[in-house]
């Protein structure tokens, strides 16, 4: 008789196993052998440079053959499995939901033969002027942050963008998706405060919340430091003294530049804070700025007369940031208006807290190097439906429970600190034989004739560009000239 570890209690074992159970019964096409697959990819101790090299470990018992037809030909039920990760609970910032959307590419820059390839930012060691872009494959993904300091992230979605995709109607479709999900599961009721949306700078924030103003949700953007606000429009009183001549009231306000204090006008709400990680925050916000929209751009289509997308402002200044002395403001802007000073410092503490997502993926992705693997064809089940397995993993009890299983020049976790996503992947193949496992035993069977000897492959792989494949109007002349 096995005794099982105790790791995290009997019922911590069987939650996972319970989790394993509901991923299988979303996979309808070469279940079993996908499967193992994924056991095998989280069972590998180091880089696996080629998908066949997973067929060797113990946890695979099926040959190379039955490697690839899973990854060609299997099949998993997407929506089936968004459900099963929406359906787990959610970390909480004082009984509120918030999430993150980014990207992450999967590099793919010597893949002549795979389609659909875009040009991806990498971001360098050396500052903006070591940044390249690399081919590869980038995903949009949706993650739940938790209040805690941890390596662990919850990711909720996670979408490829297609060279002829728009990201910012693809995130629209990607949040709302989400929302919607989390309203059917009951992680969202009436009553409950708006999910939380953070974003960095590459989001256009305001047409975001235009578009998904009718969900309960508030988005936070950073914005860059050069751009144009304007303030509310003044009332009918104010206007009719300022011009009593008459004529037609402006929709804007003064400008605010972000660049020019002298345009600044009293902040709404001031706060100022101590913290152990970034010194003395001081963040100031204003209510109720709107940018001067116009029909170009992402506004391209919108035949009616622009909206006023009016927001929160906010200027947050610390003494210092993780490896940088000479932190320069941040500058944030909010959908929600009319914020306390409890909401201002709620909403920057979250959004500092959104770097951890894609610090924490980079090395996960980074650990099977399947991006330098013999994969071609991202749609499908294969290579996409296995990297969105690899980011949906649910987040584990975190509490430290399992041992801190290091290579002996490694540094140790701190005492009572929860254990990271790479410990916790090398120990998974200690605990996976008390795990369940409705994967069927492989069947005998014989290996396929092969390609004849001597004989030589008379059918090439098709090579494809990298790049966009669609380009949006510039302005309205060229899109009526498009018709």
């Amino acid at each position: 008789m096995s005794v099982v570890p105790q790791i995290d209690g009997r019922e911590a074992l069987a939650e996972l196993s319970r989790f394993r159970m509901a991923f299988y019964r979303c996979l309808s096409a070469r279940a079993d052998a996908f499967f193992e697959l994924t056991d095998a990819l989280l069972c590998a101790d180091g880089p696996t440079r080629t998908p066949v090299e997973l067929s060797l470990l113990a946890e695979h018992q099926r040959g190379y053959g039955s490697l690839y037809g899973a990854l060609n030909h299997g099949r998993l039920d997407a929506n089936a499995l968004r459900d099963l990760l929406i359906s787990l609970p959610l970390p909480r910032f004082d009984g509120r939901i918030v999430l993150t959307v980014d990207d992450s590419p999967w590099l793919r820059s010597d893949a002549a033969c795979s389609p659909d390839r875009l040009f991806c930012l990498v971001h360098g060691r050396n500052g903006r002027s070591s940044d390249h872009v690399v081919p590869g494959w980038p995903y949009s993904f949706v993650a739940a942050l938790t209040p805690d300091r941890t390596s662990w992230t919850q990711v909720l979605d996670a979408v490829r963008l297609e060279p002829a995709d728009d990201a910012v109607a693809v995130t629209a479709h990607q949040l709302r998706d989400v929302v919607e999900r989390l309203i059917a599961a009951g992680q969202w009721q009436d009553g409950d405060r708006d999910v939380l949306v953070v974003m960095d700078a590459g989001y256009d924030v305001m047409r975001l919340a235009w578009v998904l103003r009718d969900l309960p949700v508030e988005l936070v953007g950073r914005l860059r430091s050069d751009r144009l606000m304007r303030r509310p429009a003044p009332s009918l009183k104010e206007y009719a003294q300022a011009y009593p001549q008459g004529g037609r009231p402006p929709r804007h306000g003064k400008e605010f530049s972000l660049a020019r204090p002298a345009s600044w006008p009293e902040p709404s709400v001031i706060t100022v804070n101590d913290t152990a990680r970034y010194g003395k925050a001081e963040a100031r916000a204003w209510d109720r700025l709107h940018p001067k929209l116009q029909q170009r751009s992402a506004w391209i289509d919108h035949d009616s007369e622009l909206p006023l997308v009016e927001g929160t402002l906010i200027r947050l200044h610390v003494d210092h940031l993780p490896g940088d002395r000479n932190a320069p403001p941040v500058w944030l802007w909010s959908s929600s208006t009319g914020a306390t000073p409890d909401d201002v410092d709620f909403v920057w503490s979250c959004y500092l807290r959104r770097f951890r997502p894609g610090a924490h993926l980079s090395p996960v992705q980074a650990v099977p190097r399947l991006d330098e693997a013999t994969i071609t064809e991202p749609s499908g089940s294969g290579p996409m439906d296995l990297a969105r397995h690899r980011r949906a993993q649910p987040t584990p009890p975190r509490r430290n429970t399992r041992t801190d299983r290091r290579k002996p020049w490694e540094k140790t976790t701190r005492p009572g600190a929860a254990l990271t996503p790479t410990c916790v992947r090398r120990g998974f193949r200690h605990i996976r034989s008390h795990l369940a496992h409705p994967a069927h035993g492989p069947k005998p069977s014989r290996p396929g004739p092969g390609r004849p000897p001597g004989s030589t492959n008379r059918q090439p792989s098709t090579r494809y560009d990298v790049g966009k494949t669609v380009r949006r109007p510039a302005n309205l002349t060229e899109r009526n000239e498009r018709g």
